[in-house]
This record gives C-alpha cells, sequence and structure tokens, in this order.
C-alpha cells in the first residue's frame, strides 16, 4: 500500500497548475466574460461548445497553455460572428487572453506548509513537472514563491507515459520509484499507475478535456486536501 512505500520512494513529483496553484477558475472567468462579448452572435453555452470544439481541434498544432487558448478564442470568435467580429471585440478577447498571462500563482492553502515539511525530511527528490507553454508556467513558478521546495521544474508540451519515463531517467530512478502528486486523474495519475508508479490524486478544478473515469488502485491514494500528502509517509 501507498502509506508503507516511503522506503522505496525516491522521487515526489507534482503537477503544477490546481495543485500547486489556483488557475483553472480564472479560465473559467475568462471564458464567461468571452461569452459575454459574443453574446450578440450566439447564447453562452453554445459559444462554449464551439470554443471547447475549436481548442481541441487545435491541439495537435498548438498544445497547451494560454497563447493556444488566445488564438482558439479569437479563431471561434470569428467563426461564431461568421467572419464579422469588430476590430474592439478582437482587442478585448486578446485581453482576455493577455490577462491571463498575469496570474499571480498564489499557493494554494497547505501547499507551503506541506512542502517545506517534506522537504525537511530530506528523503527525497523533488520536482515539479507540468505540460503548457515554457516561459508563462515558469512564469508562475517565479511568481509563486515555491522554487527553494523544488530540485528542478520541467515543462512539456503533453505528459506523456514516454515524458514520465524520460523523467524517471533524468532522475535515476525507475517508475515505482516514483510519486506523482496532481489534480488530474487524466494527465497526472493514470499514465504513472500505468507504468507502474504511485500517485497522489487531489481532484480540484478540471478544464473538462482533463476529466475522466477514475479508479480505484493499490498504488493510489485520493486525498481531499494537499496538506494530508505529508501523512502519507508516516514520519510522525
Amino acid at each position: 500500500m501507498l502509506l508503507k512505500m516511503e522506503n522505496r520512494l525516491k522521487l515526489l513529483v507534482f503537477d503544477a497548475d490546481d495543485t500547486l496553484w489556483e488557475c483553472q477558475k480564472y479560465f473559467d472567468l475568462a471564458e464567461r466574460e468571452y461569452c459575454r462579448i459574443l453574446s450578440d452572435y450566439l447564447g453562452a453555452d453554445d459559444v462554449s461548445d464551439s470554443l471547447f470544439k475549436t481548442e481541441v481541434a487545435n491541439m495537435p498544432l498548438l498544445g497547451y497553455g494560454v497563447k493556444a487558448f488566445t488564438l482558439s478564442l479569437i479563431e471561434n470568435a470569428v467563426s461564431v460572428s461568421k467572419g464579422k467580429l469588430p476590430a474592439d471585440k478582437v482587442k478585448a478577447i486578446i485581453d482576455i487572453g493577455k490577462s491571463l498571462l498575469k496570474l499571480d500563482a498564489q499557493p494554494l492553502p497547505g501547499v507551503v506548509d506541506t512542502l517545506a515539511a517534506i522537504r525537511k525530511l530530506d528523503r527525497f527528490r523533488m520536482v515539479v513537472f507540468t505540460k503548457g507553454e515554457i516561459q508563462d508556467q515558469e512564469n508562475k513558478y517565479k511568481r509563486s514563491g515555491l522554487e527553494p521546495f523544488f530540485d528542478d521544474f520541467v515543462v512539456v508540451s503533453d505528459k506523456t507515459p514516454a515524458k514520465y519515463q524520460k523523467l524517471c531517467r533524468d532522475n535515476e530512478c525507475v517508475i515505482s520509484e516514483m510519486l506523482m502528486v496532481g489534480n488530474s486523474f487524466k494527465s497526472d495519475i493514470a499514465p504513472v499507475l500505468q507504468l507502474g508508479g504511485n500517485g497522489a490524486f487531489i481532484p480540484h478544478n478540471m478544464w473538462r478535456h482533463e476529466k475522466v473515469e477514475t479508479y480505484d488502485h493499490e498504488r493510489l491514494k485520493v486525498l481531499s486536501r494537499f496538506n494530508e500528502l505529508y501523512g502519507l509517509f508516516s514520519f510522525f
């Protein structure tokens, strides 16, 4: 069981957005404002559905992150307005995207104290492993103030099994010696469990593209709050 795995864990890996700091709620607010801007053309639900389809179609080319999101906002708006989107609305949509590049990345409750406590154990290598656009993610990481707790910060275009395997090689461990901590079962947990690693799932705000059916697993622990993480190691 995961509670007894502390003697062979070497690498603790943490997702960033909505695991260490709030993110999705700001995208939700941005989308709400976007729907308001386009309310002359379609209802909010139809705008959101159309935007989601545009984002998914753009993923192979644009990947994830604010810049990809902003391009999808503009592309979808042109489509929704049938090419009649006025310049002032284009500017308003661009401003929405830019606002998401300035998030304060304030750590979620319990994150700072828990990371500090785990770091003091001096038992594990600790790495942030996140997907998205590198400059945006690096800027949030710096603004978060969490750099002192980690040995490395890694940004990838997507969290594939191959990327997890490379992460382990780069940190000189095997997948069974890694624990992945994250809020997305699809990206953070399932690939690691399938490879033979361990997961700590902390459900939090998720984009609908990340929502999948979850399942129980002997190497998985589901937590309700970030500060429950320290208790997994039974070092009291």
